[in-house]
């Protein structure tokens, strides 16, 4: 079931019994000084409500898939772009942006592959191009693996896509050993301290952001700011977050397993690695071979000066590669 929920308190924003309307921090009809103007809708689909916005017509449908700590506000350009000639929908996931954060879940990446299959299911969406970021990358991949059938292009965003190559563990872990970011997970992890500083993101998003890279410090404005934080205003809200966090350093997070004929298939699909050279994440040098292993006639194509959240620091070009990429296949 989905509802559109307009100009209306965030206290009445239940879609079904037993969802606490205390755990959606954004109001749906907020637009962060007209920076985000699209129309709220929320799904039950995976027993929450799960923000989602549905932009556009056209022959084509393009699905976004966020990663951490952000949410489809980071999508805000190409969206108004896309959305001009194309379905455009962009997902919160569960924990994050204007969806629900359920206290009683977890949090892990088989939990989040779970929630956008339910809610593909449910739309029934089928020819989609998928487009993901961070850790999109991974549940966008898990839902490609599931109905393959369904998916007519992959778009990886400074993504991960993992499709069981041979060394993705050991990438993986060359990459871990290397970013800050998660270098810091482990640590906070074994000193107790993840949780209390995750859990803090309202004052602390802009140095998480900064550790995991973006280069436009112009970007920096108080509305901009606010949308980060927004989602997070208390710890009981910054369950996803933490659970993203807490599942790497934990060994929770379980990738989504092919079959060598599923492997095949998407290996014929469409795709294009786009990525920012300045990612400290999710380095270049560790995951455009996985890419190029799990789509050997895939595009790649990088963006000098450009870090880790490429959609903030690479607006114009992200949105015109993709157009170029739909266009051309």
């Amino acid at each position: 079931m989905t509802v559109d929920l307009q100009s209306i308190d965030p206290a009445s924003q239940q879609t079904a019994p037993g969802h606490d309307p205390r755990l959606i921090p954004v109001a749906a009809e907020e637009t962060f000084e007209g920076t985000w103007p699209f129309q709220a809708r929320f799904s039950s689909a995976a027993d929450y409500p799960m923000h989602y916005i549905d932009e556009g017509s056209g022959p084509e449908t393009l699905l976004l898939l966020h990663g951490e700590p952000t949410w489809s506000y980071l999508y805000r350009a190409q969206i108004a772009e896309w959305s001009s000639d194309a379905r455009v929908i962009a997902l919160d996931h569960m924990g994050f942006g204007k969806s629900a954060t359920p206290q009683d879940r977890s949090y892990w990446l088989q939990d989040h592959i779970d929630n956008a299959e339910r809610f593909v299911l449910e739309q029934d969406l089928r020819d989609v191009t998928l487009v993901m970021h961070d850790f999109g990358g991974p549940v966008g991949m898990g839902l490609a693996i599931r109905h393959p059938d369904r998916i007519k292009r992959i778009v990886s965003i400074n993504g991960p896509t993992p499709l069981g190559q041979p060394d993705l563990f050991d990438r993986l872990m060359a990459n871990a050993c290397a970013a800050p970011w998660f270098q810091w997970i482990r640590q906070a992890e074994e000193k107790g301290t993840l949780e209390a500083v995750l859990g803090h993101l309202d004052y602390n998003i802009l140095s998480t952001l900064k550790l995991n890279g973006f280069v436009r410090n112009e970007l920096i404005t108080d509305t901009w700011l606010n949308a980060y934080r927004a989602p997070f205003p208390a710890p009981e809200f910054a369950a996803g977050a933490i659970g993203w966090a807490k599942g790497f350093a934990t060994g929770k997070h379980a990738f989504e397993e092919a079959s060598d004929a599923v492997k095949s298939e998407l290996a014929k699909k469409p795709a294009i690695a786009i990525w920012g050279e300045a990612d400290r994440t999710l380095q270049a040098e560790h995951f455009l071979p996985l890419f190029r292993q799990a789509f050997p006639d895939g595009q790649v194509r990088t963006l000098p000066e450009t870090g880790h959240y490429s959609p903030e620091d690479a607006p114009q070009q992200i949105s015109g590669l993709v157009s170029e990429f739909i266009a051309a296949s």
